[in-house]
């Protein structure tokens, strides 16, 4: 019994440590991730393809309002979020922010 009791402490013990450490090692990701310096070629590159995507994005919009699915105030009011998010990423020299921290405490009452 009392083997069993330590070997249970001992699991519970070991699983709280690996949690900090791929925690840990989560947060050197994202702060290499920014220290990335793209080539003008390859911001080029990324930006002709954000623009190819920003584009039929605002096509299927478009074929949403001509089939009824939405109207033409929200088409134009989704597709003004779509070009505001390719400027951000434009300035930000098409490097994604990815900051895990934004949603933190919304998943609480999803549960």
């Amino acid at each position: 019994m009392r083997k069993s009791v330590v070997s249970l402490l001992v699991v519970i013990l070991l699983s709280m440590s690996l949690g900090t450490v791929s925690l840990a090692h989560q947060h050197e990701d994202e702060m290499d991730m920014n220290k990335v310096e793209l080539t003008a070629q390859q911001k080029e590159e990324l930006g002709s393809l954000m623009k190819d995507i920003l584009e039929k994005k605002k096509e299927v919009i478009s074929k949403y309002v001509q089939f009824g699915v939405l109207s033409q105030e929200k088409a134009e009011k989704i597709n003004s979020k779509f070009e505001l998010h390719y400027q951000k990423l434009e300035a930000e020299g098409f490097i994604p922010k990815w900051n895990k921290d934004k949603c933190k405490g919304k998943r609480k009452n999803k549960e």
